[in-house]
């Protein structure tokens, strides 16, 4: 999907909440009951919202299981809002240098980490909860310690499950300024 697309830029949007159909290019893996679109007087900004079980209601790109989405930049950013008491997941797509495709799982309900030559399993113990905050992952990082000697080469698709407000996701290129709390458990 983005293979071909110019990438040398700061940043590349993936999904935005914004504009007529948010959800188009994205595999919508639920009923309209449980995932839709509303303004959040918050953010001042649509949203896309995500309830009920992570295992059944969940958003994912691309569509097709055939297609890749090719991004190459280091960062991950998901602009995000999760509930108290609520479980959320997002799993990530990746292929190394090796061209071998790995799974990353991160998510709430693990309690520690986790991982196979081909999967891992990443717990968000640290994510904060009822606050819009911006879950930046390094792909480079978590491809290289997690998967010893693999080197990140694209991110090929992401999964997005419930419980949350989805307002954009992006990659980029250098290291965001970190915002967090510096009293909080992000050192």
């Amino acid at each position: 999907m983005f293979k071909n697309e110019y990438q040398g830029g700061a940043f590349v949007e993936i999904f935005s909440a914004q504009g007529k159909n948010p959800g188009a290019k994205w595999k919508i893996v639920g009923s309209p009951s449980v995932i839709w679109k509303e303004f959040d007087k918050e953010v001042k900004s649509f949203v896309f919202v995500l309830e009920g079980s992570s295992q059944t209601n969940k958003i994912q790109l691309p569509k097709e299981n055939k297609q890749i989405l090719g991004l190459i930049q280091r960062f991950l950013v998901l602009q995000i809002y999760i509930p108290l008491g609520q479980d959320f997941s997002t799993e990530l797509l990746i292929t190394d240098l090796g061209n071998i495709k790995r799974r990353l799982y991160l998510s709430t309900v693990h309690k520690e980490l986790s991982s196979t030559p081909l999967h891992a399993k990443i717990p968000l113990f640290m994510i904060k909860r009822k606050i819009w905050c911006n879950l930046c992952i390094d792909l480079v990082a978590f491809t290289s310690e997690i998967f010893k000697g693999a080197v990140f080469q694209s991110l090929d698709g992401i999964i997005v499950s419930a419980n949350c407000k989805l307002r954009k996701i992006f990659t980029l290129k250098c290291k965001p300024q970190d915002t967090a709390d510096k009293d909080g458990n992000y050192e």
